[in-house]
């Protein structure tokens, strides 16, 4: 599923080593990001209470509003970039990302943006 030799390195983040070890950032073709959330596993997270609550949660702070045009029909929450822990082996569930990387957008919107923006993936 996630080949990072096949991604290009955008940025490289700087830590220290005591602290964390370095995350990378990749951008990758929006067709690995949509196979990835074509999955069962993806579909399933979307069903989870859990994801719920915190798509709820973002509807809610953006006035059930789409933050691109202003729609309030067929509204989604969109990942703005997904993180993939290598030591999991695994992206994080779709609920656990903070909300300053989760935005409301219409489905027409949100389909457009993947067409023309590459989704960043956060290695750690």
């Amino acid at each position: 599923m996630l080949n990072p030799s096949k991604m290009q390195i955008v940025k490289l983040v700087n830590v220290k080593e005591k602290e964390t070890p370095p995350i990378k950032t990749y951008s990758f073709p929006n067709s690995d990001i949509l196979n990835y959330i074509k999955t069962a596993e993806y579909k399933d997270q979307l069903r989870d209470p859990r994801w719920l609550q915190k798509r709820e949660e973002i509807l809610r702070r953006d006035n059930y509003q789409c933050r691109n045009c202003g729609s309030t029909a067929n509204l989604e929450v969109h990942h703005r970039q997904y993180h993939y822990s290598s030591k999991l082996k695994r992206f994080n569930k779709v609920w656990e990302y903070n909300n300053q990387f989760l935005i409301t957008l219409c489905r027409t919107c949100h389909q457009l943006g993947h067409q023309h923006y590459k989704v960043k993936v956060f290695i750690y």
